[in-house]
């Protein structure tokens, strides 16, 4: 691509000032303009392209953890104090990644719980495989698109029919079946704990919790559980208890998957479904298994970049890093209005094919290979304007998807002493998901099937035992022997996320916790020229993006609209590295030494 001299040099071009020239003449001026428009691109100083943006790396609020043994990185510390229990008790890597889900999955209900659905890389060291694990539930046999058009729907309605099976239990077990090392009366124990002794609420989870009183309060089960006295949500430092959900959790230690898919927790969801209109059948929840899956990947600066296949977004995080590769963001700098501007025509366009093409691979063929062609990357790379925004990109079909803004998820990563690595995102999508409860079991119901489509000639329409366009996705990338599990949450954030970390890596040399602290751009909506800035972006930055086209809305740094992220790294050299960023209330915990075994004096 062609750099543009940057504006605030062109003002410089033009008679005025410059902070690296001072005064110039206007008559050479001109001439220097007119030589600077025709030499090639190639020629051109990286100098000139130092513009007002070109930040420096973010100064950090915390340090990273650093260790030989295992780490685990949650936005809860609980959960991710429980993995490292298991890491120390012998376990590993995906031990200490489901105790720390079954935890989190209690102390941050508004984005996460059982009743959702789970993705996961696996990185395993003894044989240098990468391993992912896709456990979406699906639709209902007998729900499909017809059936609710008939009840007068022209879109998919809020309430019970957005409920997919969950898939995070049977997730676990396949991680346990094929990896683990200890059994679910062990992994589950900290989560069981915690849910009948009851926990403090933190900062956060109390926010997000205190906006959906009212969503709660509309369904008995879901008051009675998850609102103190049936009219309140906790406030920060509140002790919360769960004891319906400690007995589901019990049932799930002592039969596995069958302590949830059957028995009474599965003949409460399949009650609750009915009392509401549902379709959902014991045969549905019974039937659903997860699928071992093969990462798709990328190459970034010789960095390879891994994300799952669809029916995940995954592959737009890769569809955008091939579209940037084409860029020299180095040379422009970070947080360069040049660089920005440029990621941020990169996502609409990676989105716009991916909303266009993605959907659950047994319904749709989905041309992987052709959206991930370097080729076809520098050809959409070519219909990005250096000099204005564009509002809207073909091919997106943004009616299947118009309005959908759930973004309440959960993302944790998990290193051991011997390299093994798990990266884990689980979900109820929308906060509090569908706001149902399955009654007796403290159990919230997901609404994954908010983003079917109705419409017929849609890739992600509505079909039984389908499963929706899932924005939730786990990421890896790898270079020179070291290796990186990571992941961002946040609805349609995630992917623009993740490239953004990949490119403050790759791009900017910044260390985990840097390039998760550092300011980001997201752009929810799928059309328009809207653009959430984060604070941590200079103010300059933001208008010269405002003069290139983009309706800028500036958010503060501890927003919900950026994700809220976590990293964990292995060197060659076998050090362990864990970065937990502070815009929620997570950390990054290490493994504990070893203790002699203790001796009566």
């Amino acid at each position: 691509m062609n750099p543009t001299p940057p504006r605030d040099f062109a003002r410089a071009l033009t008679g005025g000032s410059h902070r690296w020239l001072g005064p110039m003449p206007r008559v050479l001026a001109r001439s220097l303009a007119v030589a600077l428009a025709l030499a090639p691109v190639t020629l051109a100083p990286a100098s000139l392209d130092a513009q007002a943006a070109a930040a420096p790396k973010p100064v950090v609020g915390r340090s990273m953890v650093t260790t030989t043994l295992g780490i685990v990185a949650s936005s809860s510390p609980l959960a991710a104090q429980a993995g490292t229990q298991m890491l120390e008790r012998g376990g590993n890597a995906i031990d200490a990644a489901i105790a720390a889900n079954a935890v989190i999955a209690l102390t941050e209900p508004s984005g996460d719980g059982i009743g959702g659905d789970l993705f996961a890389i696996v990185y395993e060291a003894k044989t240098g495989k990468l391993h992912g694990l896709n456990a979406a539930g699906w639709a209902p046999q007998g729900l499909d698109a017809a059936w609710l058009r008939a009840q007068g729907h022209t879109s998919m309605p809020r309430g019970i029919h957005t409920v997919t099976v969950p898939g995070a239990v049977a997730g676990w077990q396949a991680l346990k079946d094929r990896f683990g090392t200890l059994g679910f009366e062990t992994l589950l124990a900290p989560a069981i704990f915690y849910a009948e002794s009851g926990f403090p609420v933190t900062e956060q989870v109390a926010g997000m919790w205190g906006k959906a009183v009212e969503k709660l309060g509309a369904n008995a089960y879901s008051r009675a559980t998850f609102l103190l006295d049936g009219t309140r949500a906790p406030r920060e430092g509140d002790v919360f208890r769960n004891p319906d959900l400690a007995q589901t959790l019990g049932r799930i230690a002592r039969h596995g998957r069958d302590g949830f898919y059957a028995g009474p927790v599965a003949d409460a969801i399949v009650r609750l479904s009915r009392e509401e209109g549902g379709r959902m059948t014991l045969d549905d929840l019974r039937e659903l298994q997860p699928e071992w899956v093969t990462p798709i990947s990328t190459t970034y600066r010789g960095w390879t970049v891994s994300e799952l296949p669809a029916p995940t977004q995954g592959i737009a995080a890769l569809m955008m890093l091939n579209i940037m590769e084409q860029f020299p963001f180095a040379q422009w700098g970070f947080h360069s209005t040049r660089a920005m501007h440029t990621m941020i025509e990169a996502k609409k366009l990676a989105y716009a094919d991916m909303l266009r093409y993605t959907a659950d691979p047994h319904f749709t063929l989905v041309p992987t290979a052709a959206m991930l062609d370097k080729g076809t990357a520098a050809e959409r790379a070519r219909a990005i304007d250096p000099s204005r925004a564009a509002c809207q990109v073909p091919p997106a079909q943004y009616a299947s998807v118009s309005g959908l803004t759930g973004s309440e998820t959960i993302y944790l990563s998990v290193v051991d002493k011997d390299g093994n690595i798990v990266s884990l995102i689980q979900s109820i999508y929308s906060e509090f998901g569908s706001g149902l409860t399955a009654p007796g079991t403290g159990v919230l119901l997901h609404n994954r099937g908010s983003l079917f489509s109705l419409d017929s000639t849609s890739v992600n329409v509505l079909a039984p035992r389908k499963r929706p366009l899932h924005t939730i996705i786990p990421a890896f990338m790898e270079k020179d022997g070291v290796r990186i599990g990571f992941g961002i949450m946040g609805g349609w954030n995630q992917s623009q996320a993740h490239a953004q970390f990949v490119s403050n890596i790759a791009d900017y040399g910044m260390t985990l916790q840097q390039a998760l602290e550092a300011g980001r751009f997201s752009k929810s909506s799928f059309d328009g020229c809207d653009v959430n800035i984060e604070s941590l972006v200079s103010a300059l930055v933001q208008g010269e993006l405002k003069a290139l086209g983009h309706e800028v809305r500036e958010v503060g740094p501890r927003s919900s609209v950026f994700g809220w992220g976590q990293a964990v790294m292995r060197t060659s050299a076998g050090v362990n590295f864990g970065a937990s960023e502070p815009r929620h209330d997570g950390m990054a915990v290490p493994q504990g030494a070893p203790l002699p075994a203790s001796r009566k004096p």
